[in-house]
């Protein structure tokens, strides 16, 4: 038997897909596995169809796939899209008192410079709702007036009276129109992006990088459904945390393999990081828990830990390795194998043109199709018939990643 045929080995997979902060329903995803996997098998040439999922368990998915052997997937999404949308219910005054607080969070502590240092694209991307924000006070403000202003000079003989009757017209009319200015413009996010940015960010300030009580209950479910999977008839488990959503995966596995839930009999086990921003939190002085799991994952045997990132994505720290840039590495370091998707090569020139500044959308690249694929296939990932250690096994990491130490807080215990 060949090397090739030897690692042709899974025949059935359970994948689990930890999303970032979104508070969308999942089918979104789901929807977007259909059309995307169509393509990029159109593309490659190999054959792969979804179905409902069957039985209880979180929402997800059945793919049946033919990419050199037939593969059964079940990929489920690992919901918290309900905290997020708890954590986004807030007033428009509410806001913009978590961007300051946000904004002293990062700012103060030093740790907005020092991420600049890794990358500065997510950083203007953390920076651009604060600015959004702004300018949109900075217009309701200056309408608003402006309306009260000419209102008053329509009343040209109210130009006499006390200044307490200038006021009596002024202030209604200024304080409606900004409100409503206001108010449009939160209606109107879902162009802007800057409420769901800034609460994303708040989010994780918030706590200075702690996990909020509501979000480490919902961690331990994930933990339990993943650990159930483990206990199946599969070849592999392969767990993708897409964005903020990687540093959930980074510490639910942590919490698996310290409480001996991965059996060294078992299925294989994989972390595929996908788009990661795990900095924009292991930077913060209270994140000893994520500090403390990156340590620990980044040294064990029990998995594969590839992360993928790309320059091309903006709103990512692309080829920063996590785990070193946070402070953290031990000696003797595994994990994670870096590599990069690299979007201008792997997309034509024209695709690359259509997609270069749409910025949320190439962060939800990795999930999607390329017209010029080299060795990254989310879905030969996921629904291939080569475990992720095998497939990446010979690969080195890349020339390019950035492994130097740059977080002021390192400490992985309160």
């Amino acid at each position: 038997m060949s090397e090739a045929d030897e690692q042709m080995q899974v025949r059935r997979r359970r994948v689990f897909y930890i999303p970032g902060y979104d508070p969308i329903h999942p089918r979104r995803y789901r929807e977007l596995y259909r059309s995307e996997s169509a393509a990029q098998a159109a593309i490659s040439d190999y054959e792969i169809g979804i179905s409902p999922k069957t039985g209880d368990g979180p929402y997800g998915w059945h793919v049946q796939a033919d990419i050199g052997a037939p593969v059964q997937a079940d990929i489920a999404v690992l919901v918290w899209s309900d905290i997020v949308r708890d954590s986004m219910s807030n007033t428009i005054g509410a806001t913009y008192l978590q961007l300051v607080r946000t904004a002293w969070t990062y700012i103060a502590s030093g740790t907005l410079r020092r991420l600049m240092w890794l990358r500065k694209g997510p950083v203007i991307a953390a920076l651009y709702p604060v600015g959004m924000l702004l300018l949109q006070l900075l217009l309701a403000l200056v309408v608003g007036g402006q309306a009260g202003r000419l209102a008053l000079a329509g009343l040209g003989a109210v130009w006499d009276a006390p200044d307490l009757v200038k006021a009596l017209i002024w202030w209604p009319i200024f304080l409606a129109l900004a409100v409503w200015i206001l108010r449009w413009f939160k209606r109107m996010d879902g162009k802007f992006f800057a409420y769901y940015l800034m609460h994303d960010y708040a989010y994780s300030a918030n706590w200075n990088g702690a996990n909020p009580p509501e979000l480490e209950a919902r961690m331990a479910q994930f933990g339990d459904v993943i650990a159930a999977a483990l206990e199946g008839d599969v070849d592999e488990v392969l767990v993708v945390g897409h964005s903020s959503g990687a540093h959930l995966g980074v510490s639910i596995l942590a919490d698996l393999i310290r409480a001996g839930r991965v059996r060294a009999d078992g299925p294989r086990l994989a972390f595929l990081s996908l788009g990661q921003v795990v900095p924009m939190v292991s930077f913060l002085r209270e994140a000893h828990r994520l500090r403390n799991d990156l340590a620990y994952l980044s040294m064990r045997d029990e998995l594969t830990w590839v992360d993928v990132t790309a320059p091309g994505d903006g709103c990512a720290f692309a080829l920063c390795d996590p785990v070193a840039v946070s402070g953290v590495a031990p000696a003797g370091k595994k994990w994670p194998l870096i590599m990069s998707a690299a979007f201008t090569q792997s997309l034509s020139e024209a695709r690359w043109k259509e997609l270069r500044w749409k910025f949320f959308r190439l962060h939800f690249q990795y999930l999607c199709a390329f017209d010029r694929p080299r060795d990254y296939d989310y879905f030969q990932i996921t629904a291939g018939p080569v475990t992720l250690a095998d497939r990446y096994r010979d690969r080195p990491p890349s020339k390019s990643r950035i492994d130097v130490p740059a977080s002021k807080y390192t400490s992985v215990a309160p």
